[in-house]
Parts: C-alpha cells; structure tokens; sequence
C-alpha cells in the first residue's frame, strides 16, 4: 500500500517508495508549483494521467547524466556541421510542451496534464523551466523541456518528428547547462536512447546525495 496525501501532507521517505523499477512512492497532493519544486528538489516526479490520482514516483536506479559526459557521435558531429537545423532556447516552451504531450500519446492518456502543463508553463514564465528547439524550414521539428533548480536540470520529455532533431536540441541545451553552471542531468527512468548519448544508471541513494550538494 502507499499512502495518499493531502496537500498539507510532506512526501514520505523516498525508501519507502515500492522495489518495481519505476518506484512508486505516494499518491495525492497536488502539482501546483510549490509541490513540484520540493518534490524535485528530493527526487521525485508526478507521473500519471488525465482524470487519475496524482501519482508520484522515485526510481532506483535513476538515470542522469553528466553534461561535461554527454557522447556526441562523429555522425551526429557532421550533422551539426552541416546546420541543416536551426537551434533555439526558450522560443517555443509551450509548443513543446505541446508535442511532447502528444508523442505517441492521445490527449486522454498523456503523462502531461493539463494541470502539469499549466504549473510549467508558469514555471518557464519564472525562468525555471526551460526550453529547446529544433526548426526544419521554418517548422518545429523536435524540442525538450524540463526544470532546473540550483545546478540540477531536471528532464520532462521530450520529441522529434525529423530523425536527429531532438538529439540536436539536447546537445544545444546541454552546452547552454554547462555554461550556466549546470553540474547534473537528470533522466528519471531507464531510456536506451539516452544511454546512447552518455547518461548513467546510479542508485537512488547517489542521486539523492547529488541533489543535497547541488540543488541548493
């Protein structure tokens, strides 16, 4: 069993969160902004749909990455020499917000809610939440956005509906985290895509010590 909150409620202990890969750990609360700031801040993330329970999670392992580790491929390297894509940051934040709620998802079953949209949109709104894109012609072809508190960008999703569009705007942002001091990535879940680009599996336990050093 896992325990439902009230909005005045803290989140448990992330130990106590269930041993299936994706670690549920509570259910209830609300993702206004405060809520989604302190549940970042130790780890865990809202994940669930339209019309549901609010849902929150804490995985063990965790996935991150280290951008000064990001694996830039010598094809992907030609690629970007080419410039056959136009890169921006924070142009676009609710159109990608937008399209990744919509990858392979229909509006009733996607993990981004209205609610979860509205509370980051808000967010980028406050310069929290960020943005990248990748234009083909003039048209929006792939894009991410997340969260970054203190050195931690925290990775919502993110889509690409041109091969490479969205490894570009990652690769973009990831050299704009640097620069502002960003010192960690986090991935959430296992994604073998992202582990083709350097991100790591460390235990729950590491990334929350990563978080107590860098998210304040």
């Amino acid at each position: 069993m896992i325990p439902y909150l009230s909005n005045l409620d803290e989140f448990p202990p992330t130990a106590n969160a269930l041993t299936d890969p994706n670690g549920l750990l509570a259910a209830g609360k609300d993702v206004s902004e405060d809520t989604i700031i302190t549940a970042y801040r130790l780890g865990i993330f809202p994940w669930y749909t339209e019309g549901n329970p609010i849902l929150w999670w804490s995985p063990d392992p965790r996935l991150i990455l280290y951008p000064d580790k990001l694996r830039i491929s010598r094809s992907m390297n030609q690629l970007r020499k080419k410039n056959l894509f136009h890169v921006t940051l924070n142009n676009s934040f609710e159109e990608v917000i937008d399209r990744c709620g919509k990858k392979r998802h229909t509006r009733e079953d996607t993990w981004i809610t209205s609610a979860l949209r509205e509370t980051f949109c808000r967010l980028h709104q406050r310069g929290k939440a960020i943005s990248a894109e990748s234009w083909l012609d003039g048209e929006l072809v792939g894009g991410l956005y997340g969260l970054c508190i203190g050195k931690v960008f925290f990775g919502e999703s993110m889509f690409s509906e041109k091969p490479n569009a969205s490894k570009i705007s990652l690769i973009n942002l990831t050299n704009h985290l640097m620069s502002r001091g960003i010192c960690l990535i986090d991935c959430q879940v296992d994604s073998p895509h992202l582990r083709s680009l350097g991100a790591e599996l460390v235990s729950r336990r590491h990334f929350e010590a990563l978080l107590r050093e860098l998210v304040n």
